[in-house]
């Protein structure tokens, strides 16, 4: 018997992927309409995201910006969301918030005027999430708790910005207990700031190691990129 092609190992991966979803979300006694699946589809080239495609997937996730235009600018279909999810520098901005719909890595004000100031007026607001710091790691992306309201009213008042929910990376290796208590700091503050901001909805939070946990505590956009795609095709750009 040959070999699975790609495009059949991705569409078994994906099937056990939603089934891992829905298996949380009766585990938690929430819906699958709840959770949405971001395949992250860094380093994988554009006939990948499109196998992922026929099969119903409509959320890309990308970290590297280089990668992700080459795809981009390929892609014949229209009714894919594009998410970039990695750091952003300061140079890039204009070229990433001219080409997705979602950035989930928004961490300083002055990006956000930068994203602000160089969406194209012919798009709707750029959608976007506030990247938390949740485990206080030195080298790690994303504002401390304690900062983050002051972000949140900074973000809320640039009309080109449509401010979502928040995101986090909890620290590697970390048990169980330590990864449910990250998670469920993020779905406090996610519902203190919507007292105030009724559009913060969102919490994209966990991954194929977490997913179970992060759906438990409350997660509406899981990332989900090695048990859909593979292992990563090159090294990072």
């Amino acid at each position: 018997m040959p070999p699975p092609t790609n495009q059949q190992a991705i569409t078994v991966a994906l099937m056990q992927t939603h089934k891992r979803i829905q298996e949380a979300c009766q585990a938690s006694a929430r819906t699958t309409d709840e959770v949405m699946l971001l395949a992250v589809s860094k380093t994988k080239p554009l006939s990948d995201v499109m196998a992922a495609y026929d099969q119903g997937q409509r959320h890309f996730g990308e970290n590297y910006l280089q990668d992700a235009l080459e795809k981009i600018e390929h892609c014949t279909v229209e009714d894919i969301g594009w998410h970039f999810i990695g750091t952003i520098q300061s140079k890039k901005a204009k070229t990433i918030t001219s080409k997705f719909d979602w950035v989930h890595t928004l961490d300083r004000h002055k990006v956000a005027l930068l994203l602000n100031q160089h969406r194209p007026p012919h798009l709707p607001p750029l959608k976007v999430l506030i990247q938390v710091n949740i485990s206080n790691e030195v080298n790690k992306s994303g504002v401390a708790l304690a900062q983050l309201e002051d972000l949140v009213a900074q973000v809320s008042q640039l009309p080109n910005l449509l401010l979502c929910g928040l995101m986090c990376i909890p620290a590697a290796g970390q048990t169980e207990h330590m990864q449910r208590a990250a998670f469920t700091q993020m779905a406090a503050a996610r519902d203190r700031l919507k007292q105030t901001y009724p559009l913060i909805t969102h919490l994209s939070m966990g991954m194929s190691g977490d997913l179970g946990y992060a759906i438990a505590c409350g997660s509406s956009i899981v990332r989900i990129g090695t048990d859909i795609f593979g292992a990563r095709s090159t090294s990072s750009p």
